[in-house]
């Protein structure tokens, strides 16, 4: 199974979900329930982690969590580790109670909180639990509308703010505004990701490609990242390598010169970052073969992996790249 990909930073907001191996219970009695909002309570504390919404269906559930520290996997190991360690040890069960990894959603708050604690607070009259979310005790709703006390963990202010300065204002437009909502046109959030992983506006998804993703280099392990991963001008990678050998360009774009490393890591960089074909590329460098750029590009990549000080070189040209 490929790695999920996974976007860490101080202040980040996620959609967080995780369900039953098989679509199977993960809470099969009243006392499970509560127990895992204990470990919710517990992860809160040692991990600083800031819960904003939370719904426990019966072989799933979903948080919005916020993360002061980089530091979400770590957290929501322990979370399922720890509760899948109870819910087995009660049983005399053996194996995996969570479906591989849990799933986390990157979140633009700003744009999305409102609609998707929304989203997550109608789950269970979507699917045919109750009637209205107020009468479902195993969310944070209840807390929100002022039917039931808030657990310790649970931060209700930062979602409340955007509806009234005042609490009893903000509760009565909150409530308003999920419960007078035509449930038959709520549509999921998860249709309109970005990269699979990131749920915001054009410059959000902007903001965390070129902030996070654009060296990372692990895209064989991770798919999504090579969807991801801003497209660039091979006209500016061919400028930025000409900078750092302190060689014309002109040079990097002539074929025939020997030992021409410059022009070589050009191509590879070209080959990774501008996601033009080979044949494209074979053009651009000065109308070579398409054939001639793979194998000059796997040359380059097996060089890179021998000689720190070249691989040094490619580094500084990407982030001249992409600071720009």
């Amino acid at each position: 199974m490929a790695r999920p990909l996974r976007v860490e930073y101080p202040g980040a907001f996620y959609h967080v979900i995780s369900r039953g191996n098989s679509h199977e219970t993960i809470y099969a009695s009243k006392r499970d329930y509560e127990r895992f909002l204990q470990y919710v309570e517990k992860a809160s504390e040692r991990f600083a982690l800031i819960i904003h919404t939370y719904c426990l269906m019966g072989n799933h559930y979903h948080l919005i969590v916020e993360t002061p520290e980089p530091n979400l996997s770590m957290t929501m190991q322990w979370l399922n580790v720890s509760y899948a360690t109870y819910f087995n040890r009660k049983r005399d069960r053996n194996g995996h109670l969570f479906q591989g990894r849990f799933k986390a959603i990157l979140i633009d708050a700003d744009a999305y909180l409102k609609h998707l604690s929304r989203y997550i607070h109608l789950n269970p009259v979507r699917a045919g639990l109750v009637n209205t979310p107020g009468q479902y005790c195993w969310s944070s709703y209840p807390a929100y509308i002022g039917e039931q006390l808030s657990p310790k963990f649970l931060k209700t202010e930062l979602l409340l703010e955007s509806f009234g300065r005042k609490k009893s204002e903000a509760t009565k437009k909150y409530r308003e505004f999920v419960e007078s909502f035509d449930i038959n046109t709520i549509k999921d959030p998860s249709k309109q990701l970005a990269g699979g992983f990131i749920l915001g506006d054009a410059d959000f998804v902007n903001w965390v490609k070129d902030t996070f993703l654009s060296l990372r280099e692990d895209e064989k392990e991770i798919p999504q990242l090579k969807k991801l991963k801003p497209r660039v001008d091979p006209v500016t990678i061919v400028e930025q390598v000409s900078k750092v050998f302190k060689i014309e360009v002109t040079k990097i774009l002539k074929k025939g010169l020997k030992r021409n490393k410059a022009r070589e890591v050009a191509i590879f960089l070209s080959r990774e970052l501008s996601r033009l074909s080979c044949k494209d590329l074979g053009v651009f460098f000065g109308g070579v073969s398409g054939a001639l750029i793979t194998m000059m590009n796997k040359r380059i990549i097996e060089e890179i992996d021998r000689d720190p000080r070249l691989k040094k070189k490619v580094e500084k040209i990407k982030y001249l790249i992409f600071k720009m």
